[in-house]
């Protein structure tokens, strides 16, 4: 799988150097700037420390499974043209090159929703659906929410309402208060088209 990231730091070049500190304990596959430079700071084939504890779709190991991309980004400020391009393209060869499905494209903050909220709610994942690098909910199904964001791959361990605050950082970062229908009409939406086989975890 891919998970996606923000650096949360003033700059790239404190980022790049966080990223490439042994001390830091923390690293990604790959870094992107504001001017879309990239980075690559691990090679694909091995483990990179950027997820952390969490879980997604019956994965505990997420570093073991996955590739970590940083995006230079306070976490406030909205993702820049050229930064989301070059993201775009990186994407495009990773998940050509390890058959990475657009549904296995993940927030940082899908998979650790307690403690987590990169890349945040300026990010722009319906562009990335339209190009076909993730995937975007259409409303008309029913359904739990909870349950449906369980079984689309949310930890069945962390609290509802840390999973309703994952998923609306994703889906619908403008709502407020608890989960309603079209939360819960979201949700069943990607759990019918995306279910998790949790006996058999994925890239």
């Amino acid at each position: 799988m891919i998970v996606l990231h923000y650096t949360g730091m003033d700059s790239c070049a404190a980022a790049h150097e966080r990223l490439c500190d042994p001390g830091a304990e923390v690293s990604a596959h790959y870094l992107i700037s504001e001017t879309g430079a990239l980075w690559q700071l691990v090679p694909e084939a091995l483990r990179a420390w950027h997820a952390g504890a969490g879980h997604w779709a019956g994965t505990d190991d997420v570093n073991s499974r996955s590739i970590g991309i940083e995006l230079v980004n306070t976490g406030t400020a909205p993702f820049p043209e050229p930064q989301m391009a070059a993201l775009e393209g990186l994407m495009r060869g990773v998940m050509g090159r390890w058959s990475i499905e657009p549904h296995r494209v993940i927030a940082h903050s899908d998979m650790a929703p307690d403690r987590k909220f990169d890349p945040g709610p300026r990010f722009d994942w319906r562009r990335l659906a339209l190009s076909g690098l993730s995937v975007w909910p259409c409303p008309g199904a029913e359904g739990n929410f909870l349950e449906s964001a369980r079984r689309f791959g949310y930890p069945p361990e962390a609290a509802p309402e840390e999973i309703l605050h994952a998923f609306r950082l994703r889906f619908r970062s403008w709502a407020s208060g608890p989960a309603d229908a079209i939360d819960a009409s979201l949700a069943a939406d990607l759990a019918s088209r995306f279910p998790v086989d949790r006996a058999a975890p994925s890239a």
